[in-house]
């Protein structure tokens, strides 16, 4: 930590400083390494970012919200552009497993779901979050669309939401070992229905 960041830093209002901005979401990272999501908390973060719990509500109003942005900070999933649905459905889901395996995001994602279960906050954050997921992952079918891979009149965001709620049970489920041909086959029942009619 700098010495400027160490006497604290000024708040701007609800307009975010980006520097007390990043030392906050580095604090959470830190407290989620050190503590786990079970002891995780606004104060915490608070704490070892030298900045007040005001502050971080007004720029994250819960604790969901700021775990959301910490996931979204370390969330770094290609999405591939193959120009084939298939392999690049296949691509995405091999590359979001690793990603969720091989890092703390998949942890962090885990008990932010088991959360929205119970808490209204992180049900509404998980919900913000995931609509923007979706528009991302439909980007893929919107695409596929375009090559005429995919019928005119299918909806990209449903298919979005197929293809993320297999990877959210493999996530829960903490499967997130699965071998490329189940992965695909999966996936091929999803291609299949989405075809346009021969």
């Amino acid at each position: 930590m700098s010495e400027t960041a160490a006497r604290g830093r000024r708040s701007i209002g609800a307009k975010r400083n980006p520097e007390s901005a990043d030392a906050i979401i580095e604090a959470a990272e830190a407290v989620l390494r050190e503590a786990g999501y079970s002891g995780f908390s606004i104060e915490a973060v608070a704490r070892r970012a030298r900045a007040g719990k005001p502050t971080i509500y007004r720029w994250w109003p819960s604790k969901a919200a700021l775990l959301i942005e910490v996931y979204q900070r370390q969330k770094r999933v290609e999405t591939p552009d193959t120009g084939n649905i298939e392999e690049d459905l296949v691509g995405f889901l091999r590359n979001l497993f690793a990603h969720w395996r091989d890092t703390p995001s998949g942890n962090v994602f885990r008990s932010l779901v088991a959360e929205a279960q119970s808490d209204e906050t992180a049900a509404s954050a998980l919900a913000d979050y995931s609509k923007g997921r979706r528009g991302h992952t439909g980007r893929i079918i919107e695409r596929a669309k375009a090559r005429g891979e995919v019928a005119a009149d299918v909806d990209a965001e449903i298919v979005a939401d197929l293809i993320a709620s297999y990877a959210w049970r493999h996530l829960l489920t903490n499967r997130l070992d699965e071998d490329e041909a189940t992965i695909r086959a999966a996936v091929r029942y999803v291609v299949r229905g989405i075809t346009p009619a021969r």
